[in-house]
């Protein structure tokens, strides 16, 4: 199927033709919120043509929440906070932490408790980081993203376990097949789902009544260049389903007029409104 062909057919599944403009019409903000840093000397794990060998980079680490009249979504969680308490914020493996997710959201007179969804682009512990503060919140998950975070192995990893295993008894939402999800049945915003770098990754589609459409790309890709060259990280769950999954976001964004946003890739964090002010 060509490009131009699925995104088409995701106009169509993603209710596109004619419904756009009236998607956009609820009163949603999107906030980006800074939730830790990575930096490496050797990026060589973000592709496997060995493009990235000897490269440093640094990643920024995000946290998003999204506003709608019928509840707020936080999509993606960062990094543990508990690092910010460390000297100087860091932790081994390059990890930096200078504000704590609790507190950007209290900015907003918000708590953990206040937040009546959560979801995360995947298990990785930099999207996962925080998201057991969010128990108390419904957990929107694809169903193989949810069995590969409570598989033994990653109980197996205590500490990293223990940033999220308060989910396994939340209210929970679980995406099943290829479809997406429409989290407030409006349009407005859609996890699709695109699996690859983990068995259930998927990537947020959000429909800003002045700024238009908006793709959280999770981590689909890591680092600017990897986007046109289509490369895939060493250590993706499934080169060839990746693949596809870059081909369905892309169509996505066509379809859709989409800012697409790398999620990892300053450039791209800092090109929205600087917290607390959000994107409308």
């Amino acid at each position: 199927m060509s490009l131009r062909t699925l995104a088409a057919a995701l106009a169509v599944s993603l209710g596109l033709a004619g419904q756009a403009s009236a998607a956009a019409k609820p009163d949603i903000r999107l906030y980006a919120m800074d939730c830790g840093r990575l930096t490496m000397a050797n990026a060589d794990g973000f592709a496997d043509d060995g493009a990235y060998k000897g490269v440093s980079a640094t990643m920024v680490v995000p946290c998003y929440l999204i506003r709608h009249p019928k509840g707020d979504l936080v999509w993606d969680t960062g990094v543990p906070q508990s690092i910010a308490d460390s000297p100087g914020g860091t932790a081994p493996g390059g990890i930096t932490v200078t504000r704590k997710l609790t507190d950007q959201l209290k900015q907003l007179g918000l708590t953990p408790a206040d937040i009546e969804y959560l979801s995360i682009s995947h298990g990785h512990f930099d999207h996962i980081g925080n998201a057991g503060l969010f128990a108390a919140s419904t957990w929107i998950v694809d169903a193989d993203e949810r069995a590969h975070a409570f598989r033994p192995q990653a109980r197996a990893d205590v500490k990293g376990f223990a940033a999220y295993s308060a989910l396994e008894s939340a209210k929970t939402v679980l995406i099943e097949g290829d479809g997406d999800y429409d989290v407030f049945g409006d349009g407005s915003v859609t996890i699709i789902q695109t699996p690859g770098h983990t068995p259930g990754h998927t990537v947020l589609l959000v429909r800003l009544a002045k700024a238009g459409p908006v793709l959280l790309t999770g981590d689909m890709w890591h680092i600017a260049q990897s986007r046109a060259a289509r490369r895939v990280p060493r250590f993706n769950f499934d080169r060839a389903r990746t693949l596809a999954s870059m081909d369905r976001v892309e169509a996505v964004a066509k379809a859709t007029g989409a800012r697409v946003i790398l999620e990892h890739v300053p450039a791209d964090f800092d090109s929205l409104p600087k917290f607390p002010q959000p994107l409308r």
